[in-house]
This record gives structure tokens, C-alpha cells and sequence, in this order.
């Protein structure tokens, strides 16, 4: 069994560059998993990758952009 790092809100709004604010908004809107711990809000570390993924452009997808220009 893996287990994997948990971060809290403000951790993982550091982490992504958002505000916590808005990582509490994606959470009601369930587009960011989490798991509650007590009063906790826990977010799993991949979630970071996911949203990063999901949220911003690849840099190939920049460079082309750029080139047509």
C-alpha cells in the first residue's frame, strides 16, 4: 500500500500558484479530490499535478502560438 503526502489548503494553494480562496472554490465544485480529517481538509499531492495539467497550457501548445505570430 503507497501512501501518498497530503497537503492543507494553504499548502496546496502555495504549491499550484492559486489563492486558497479559490482552491476552497474548486473543492465545493468537487473539480480537486480531498479527504477530511476532523476539521481538516487534506488534498492529496497528485491533485497538484492534475490541476496543473488540466489548468495550464503546454509549453508546446505556447511555442506554436508564438511562432504563428
Amino acid at each position: 500500500m503507497r501512501f501518498e503526502r497530503r497537503l492543507r489548503v494553504p499548502e496546496f494553494a502555495k504549491l499550484v500558484g492559486y489563492k486558497p480562496s479559490t482552491i476552497r472554490k474548486k473543492i465545493l465544485r468537487r473539480e480537486i479530490a480531498y479527504h477530511k480529517i476532523g476539521r481538516i481538509i487534506a488534498i492529496p499531492e497528485s491533485e497538484a499535478e492534475k490541476l496543473l495539467r488540466d489548468f495550464r497550457p503546454s509549453i508546446q501548445s505556447c511555442q506554436a502560438k508564438e511562432e504563428a505570430e
